[in-house]
């Protein structure tokens, strides 16, 4: 591999005029400059990232403790996260939980010994984890993108409210007012969240809220699936379903057409996040855009703000959400 005084060589320069060109420090006249890119290029120079940690006591690494990245949705935040690092010549090394989160501390832990310069949080079931909060606290800057216990990390995030009270009032437009939900996790804060709002919505609309119009469908697709189940069982009036993710709309639709109810003649049904697949449902799914790859990229800046400024944590950042009108909503009683 060429070093620097490879590239000096061929320049015709001195190693340290080399040495500032390629590290973008100090003035260099800009034929030298072009001159040393150039050589660098021939000789396909790859900087020592090694060295340039040792000179700047940065470790050039980002740290990510994420829920399981094999995950569809996960996945779009982490290819947000990396890309934006990238961009800023940093690495990104990551850590995928156990579904209860219980290995979260021993991470964090990990993660500080490789000196990250800072962390990056995504990890929903750890939001009520006071350890997970104070060791965060204690250690390099970060970011989070759920809530963390007892505050003091920045959050960056979808606009909460936006992903539930945009498809209520979207399904009251058109006339409904016996409308389901599956939830997600209700120990999780997102799905808590979404909740309130769906209530707070109908509430605004004069409709009463009915508990038997709302079941817990676990984030998946055989939860969405088995919800509706339920959901008809005791609540076959329902006219609309509202599915708090793309996934558990997915089973909301096979439930339907096993149960013999047309999408959206007979019920309509609005899911949330727009995943690629969202498009390509029978029929074709009416869903609130999540800014999946946005957030990451966001998380990575506000991120590089903190260790930059070394001073409090700035207010939370928080992304706009839209709705995406597709073929599974319809008026009521169409």
């Amino acid at each position: 591999m060429a070093s620097l005084r490879d590239v000096a060589a061929r320049a015709d320069v001195s190693f340290q005029t080399v040495s500032k060109v390629l590290n973008g420090k100090g003035a260099v006249a800009p034929a030298t400059r072009r001159r040393i890119l150039d050589a660098a290029e021939e000789l396909g120079y790859v900087p020592n990232a090694l060295a340039r940690s040792l000179q700047s006591r940065s470790s050039l690494t980002l740290g990510v403790i994420t829920v399981d990245f094999a995950s569809a949705t996960p996945a779009r935040f982490l290819v947000g996260i990396e890309r934006e690092a990238r961009q800023h010549g940093l690495s990104v090394l990551l850590s995928s939980l156990e579904p209860d989160g219980s290995d979260c501390v021993r991470y964090l832990r990990v993660l500080m010994e490789r000196r990250v310069d800072g962390i990056i949080m995504n990890a929903p079931a750890t939001e009520e984890d006071e350890e997970v909060g104070r060791v965060l606290r204690t250690g390099p800057p970060a970011v989070s993108l759920h809530d963390i216990a007892g505050g003091g990390v920045p959050r960056v995030s979808p606009e909460s409210a936006g992903t539930a009270a945009l498809p209520i009032r979207h399904l009251l437009a058109l006339g409904h007012r016996r409308i389901a939900m599956v939830t997600g996790l209700r120990r999780q804060h997102s799905a808590r969240r979404r909740t309130a709002v769906y209530r707070q919505v109908l509430a605004e609309h004069g409709v009463p809220y009915d508990p038997r119009l709302v079941e817990d469908g676990g984030w998946q697709v055989e939860g969405g699936y088995a919800a509706t189940h339920r959901l008809l069982d005791r609540a076959g009036d329902l006219t609309a379903i509202y599915a708090q993710n793309d996934f558990m709309a997915v089973g909301v639709l096979n439930a339907l057409h096993e149960r013999g109810r047309r999408v959206p003649d007979d019920c309509s049904v609005v899911g949330c996040d727009d995943h690629p697949v969202a498009a390509r449902t029978i029929p074709p799914l009416t869903t609130v855009r999540m800014p999946f790859f946005d957030t990451g990229a966001a998380a990575v800046r506000l991120l590089l703000d903190r260790v930059a400024s070394g001073g409090a944590p700035p207010d939370d950042t928080v992304l706009p959400v839209s709705m995406v009108y597709r073929a599974s909503t319809g008026p009521a009683g169409a």
